[in-house]
């Protein structure tokens, strides 16, 4: 038979598959495609929605360069679904598709947004809101975005524009994201955030009071809190406490009194304690009173007071190394040893709770002593694991609070995915327009991967989009070239473990595609496009 087959057969090519028929189709449930060439028509031979669903499938899949997409398309069984020469899809023509799709970036995400929380039916009530900063690399003299700036996640020496970012608790699905200069500081960014994610509550018909959105330390302050009720839209947020008052709340009460106070949140945590107080916020006049939570967390106190130690040890042993040096050359007057000493108090992060002096001895030596100062010691430690939840939502429990407050991780998960998995830093792009472009692909990458990791655990399968990709991985297509001019297709073997993923995953993009309201029912058709083969018709691996 293998004598047969090499007589008959020309060439053999094989193609990868993988993922890419579930990715495929979901984002033609989502109508990504339609949806940009609605917004950005085009005579060209390839439209732009086209160029945009390779780029993102090329993000979920096998993150390149722009110069090495074309290369990468060539080798999957997007070339039969296309139609297009790979070739087609040069750096040159996805620029142009990121320069077009750049002048239209909100209409295109709120439309494909509002098709996917339709189809996934999410729920809105509670949504997630932070900052990220991604490098980038080169020259950006005339950039609007692209500039130096502070992040708590780049290097200050890396210039980098921000990105913030609204995920949903149910299922950590993007929702709204914003494009800010990297000098931008964070609180900048909360009220048109509150705009932004209003008016994307009020289009999909949601009412902005059932919708609580949830912030760390930068989403607050005077001014904001005041927003917050202007906006109608409920909050609950850390308090940085810059004003004396809301120091004050810290401290007010001694440790004791915490105790007779736990919170167990929802998810089973312990080791926290929590006292009630209000909070009073005043900007231009106005004044309003919100609900406070005073915490306190046994893990972060013990860590603080751990870190503490290990940098007090360290002070005590550079200001040992400067005693030691007495007598030697810049080390024998009082003047020059307490410059020294001062030196590295003002070095370390515990310098202030430390004294060291520099004096003379009953012999004429020069002498160093140095000691902790237990008073501000004590003072700094009162405040240690201590910090101040604010809502204005007097309905929420303190427990609900807390576990509302340590669930907002879910939007530092989607800037991990965009980093790691979908690599879109550091980026090379060198105008504003493409950089624009380039974050909305991104984007839409991150809103397929979640939202295809939410409809899969939804059938009780704990995996991410990423391990579904790399469990179908090595899923090929392979093309026989015959003498006679005719072509045969065939999918290699799957395994038992794949056959099964395949078959949920059918089930997930089915259900997605059902129709929800009369208005947004999808062309004509049942098959799927790039579709999976029938369970009947899979071959399974021995």
């Amino acid at each position: 038979m293998a004598a047969v087959v090499d007589l008959l057969t020309q060439s053999q090519l094989r193609r990868q598959m993988g993922a890419l028929p579930v990715l495929y189709a979901l984002l033609e449930t989502l109508q990504v495609r339609e949806i940009i060439n609605r917004h950005c028509p085009t005579a060209a031979e390839v439209d732009h929605g086209t160029v945009a669903v390779v780029m993102i499938l090329n993000r979920l899949m096998a993150p390149r360069p722009l110069c090495q997409i074309a290369d990468w398309l060539a080798r999957t069984v997007l070339v039969y679904q296309l139609d297009v020469p790979a070739q087609k899809f040069n750096d040159d023509r996805l620029a142009r598709t990121l320069d077009a799709i750049s002048q239209h970036t909100r209409d295109i995400w709120q439309d494909v947004v509002h098709r996917a929380l339709v189809q996934a039916n999410i729920d809105l009530s509670v949504i997630f809101y932070d900052l990220t900063a991604f490098a980038l690399h080169g020259n950006y003299a005339d950039s609007e975005h692209v500039n130096f700036g502070f992040a708590h996640n780049t290097p200050m020496n890396k210039r980098k524009f921000k990105a913030g970012l609204d995920v949903t608790a149910d299922g950590n699905v993007p929702t709204e994201y914003g494009l800010w200069a990297g000098r931008t500081a964070d609180m900048a960014t909360v009220q048109e955030n509150m705009e932004r994610l209003c008016r994307l509550l009020r289009g999909h018909g949601w009412s902005v009071q059932e919708t609580i959105i949830i912030g760390d330390r930068a989403n607050l302050n005077d001014e904001l809190a005041i927003a917050y009720d202007d906006h109608t839209l409920r909050y609950l947020a850390g308090l940085q406490p810059q004003k004396k008052v809301h120091r004050e709340l810290l401290t007010a009460r001694p440790e004791a009194h915490f105790y007779p106070y736990p919170l167990t949140d929802e998810r089973g945590g312990k080791g926290y304690w929590g006292l009630p107080c209000q909070v009073v916020f005043e900007h231009q006049g106005r004044q309003v009173v919100h609900k406070g939570l005073i915490v306190l967390s046994g893990p972060m106190r013990s860590a603080r007071r751990k870190t503490r130690a290990t940098q007090l040890r360290a002070l005590r042993q550079a200001l040992a190394e400067v005693e030691a040096k007495i007598g030697h050359p810049y080390y024998r007057t009082v003047a020059s040893v307490q410059k020294r000493a001062t030196t590295q108090l003002k070095r370390s992060p515990v310098g202030t709770l430390m004294r060291a002096e520099a004096y003379t001895d009953e012999q004429g030596q020069v002498r160093l002593r140095y000691r902790i100062d237990r008073s501000a010691l004590w003072q700094v430690m009162q405040t240690d694991g201590r910090y101040l939840l604010v809502t204005n939502d007097w309905s929420l429990s303190h427990q609900r609070m807390l576990t509302l407050y340590r669930e907002k991780d879910g939007v530092e998960k989607r800037f991990k995915v965009s980093k790691s998995d979908l690599k879109v830093s550091p980026i090379y792009l060198h105008k504003d327009e493409r950089i624009a472009g380039m974050l909305l692909i991104n984007m839409l990458a991150l809103l397929a991967y979640s939202m295809l990791e939410r409809q899969v655990r939804q059938n009780e399968l704990q995996m991410t989009t990423r391990r579904i990709i790399e469990k179908l991985e090595n899923l090929d297509v392979v093309e026989t070239l015959c003498w006679d001019g005719s072509l045969l297709y065939r999918i290699v073997p799957v395994d038992q473990e794949q056959a099964l993923l395949l078959e949920i995953l059918a089930h997930v993009l089915a259900d997605l595609r059902r129709p929800r309201w009369p208005h947004l029912l999808l062309p004509s058709g049942n098959a799927l496009p790039l579709a999976l083969p029938p369970p009947g018709d899979w071959q399974v691996a021995a």
